[in-house]
């Protein structure tokens, strides 16, 4: 791995460490401060609207002052969100909990593009593998992340406070690490001033279609899960030891395949890996139904997590084949509304069943877009097939 992959791949650890504190904790913190049961995940859900709102500005960000300015931005914001998440718990303020993880949301929409950005650090013959490496260095979330929110959890003189003030330290060290990243310049915008295809015809394209349903299904079902199983697992009776146990193994799940998940799309292909990811995120629901204790929750979120590196590395790399080096802005950010918009919708879904239907109507739910993801790919490799054998 080249010097700047390798720092990329420790700021994708930082930014898991912020997203992982955050689903570990913005549910917990809101039930104790919501008016309402229902209303707990609406700081999770806020932090996800406002990576959506903000997509369309993170790409004029990144078009004007390139990757590392926009990334610089990005993660200014989260130190600032985090300050302000933490006075919301002192004052014990909910709507102003809710802003702050908005606000956050900015951050979420630049980490985003963390993985793009990987595929233009390497050789065009290695970019499976930079998108992979860069997304395993989401392991770092996986370790730090649920200790994090476990050993700041009581310091301060609320629940949580501390944990929300250390996040104002990762992201100044994610600050520090992503100066020394050096990217490579800004493309012309295509030949004659033409500045590439219009979004909608890129988006017309059936790799298109099914990389963006690829990305929001697989994070829709990954984040409906994982965001309601601190909640469920309370509500079973476990403790947040427990809890952060089954986040830090899902995480890894989520993570350490991307040391590998690279080399088996080039010697397997991308669309069969994806169907791996589709079986694993099946027969993790088959376990979450199965019962609730700690070992059921922990094998479900394992299986989650390897499901999702399957479907989000697949869909990644296969997005790269639907836009020019001048379109990628435009095309990324599409794609990435695509997932925040799903995101925003199964965070808030994901408290309002737990808290009112319960743990197994929400796996049961979740078959749905888990047999449509499975559909799209399965669509797209029948295209090919038949352009290929007309």
């Amino acid at each position: 791995m080249n010097r700047n992959l390798l720092l990329l791949a420790l700021c994708q650890g930082l930014f898991l460490t912020n997203n992982v504190v955050f689903i570990a904790i913005n549910g917990l913190v809101g039930l104790s401060l919501a008016p309402l049961g229902w209303m707990a995940t609406l700081p999770v859900m806020g932090y996800v609207v406002g990576g959506a709102l903000s997509t369309s500005l993170v790409a004029a960000t990144q078009t004007r002052f390139g990757r590392r300015g926009s990334f610089q931005i990005g993660l200014a914001v989260a130190a600032v969100s985090a300050l302000l998440a933490a006075y919301a718990v002192w004052s014990r303020n909910f709507w102003l909990l809710c802003a702050a993880t908005v606000i956050a949301g900015y951050y979420s929409a630049n980490g985003q593009l963390y993985r793009f950005a990987a595929a233009e650090l390497s050789a065009p013959a290695f970019r499976e593998k930079a998108v992979s490496l860069v997304l395993a260095g989401g392991l770092l979330g996986a370790v730090v992340g649920p200790n994090l929110a476990a050993r700041t959890r009581d310091l301060g003189q609320a629940p949580f406070l501390g944990a929300y003030l250390s996040l104002v330290l990762v992201a100044l060290l994610a600050m520090g690490l992503m100066a020394f990243v050096r990217f490579p310049p800004v493309p012309p915008k295509g030949t004659g001033g033409v500045p590439g295809r219009p979004l909608g015809e890129i988006m017309r394209q059936p790799v298109f279609i099914v990389a963006a349903a690829s990305a929001a299904l697989s994070y829709g079902v990954m984040n409906l899960l994982m965001a309601a199983t601190p909640l469920a697992m309370q509500i079973c009776g476990l403790p947040f030891s427990d809890a952060a146990l089954v986040l830090e193994w899902h995480v890894i799940g989520m993570f350490a395949p991307g040391f590998f998940t690279g080399h088996l799309i080039r010697r397997f292909g991308v669309l069969p890996v994806m169907g791996v990811g589709v079986v694993l995120n099946a027969a993790c629901i088959g376990v979450a139904l199965s019962g609730v204790d700690l070992h059921q929750f922990l094998v479900a979120l394992f299986l989650l997590g390897v499901g999702w590196n399957f479907l989000f590395t697949g869909s990644t790399t296969l997005s790269l084949r639907a836009y020019r080096p001048e379109e990628k802005d435009r095309a990324q950010a599409a794609i990435n509304f695509c997932v925040f918009a799903t995101m925003a919708f199964t965070s808030f879904a994901s408290g309002a069943l737990v808290t009112t239907q319960g743990w197994t109507l929400l796996n049961q739910g979740s078959l749905v877009p888990v047999a449509l993801t499975g559909a799209a790919i399965a669509w797209l490799a029948l295209r090919q097939k038949e352009s290929q054998n007309p």
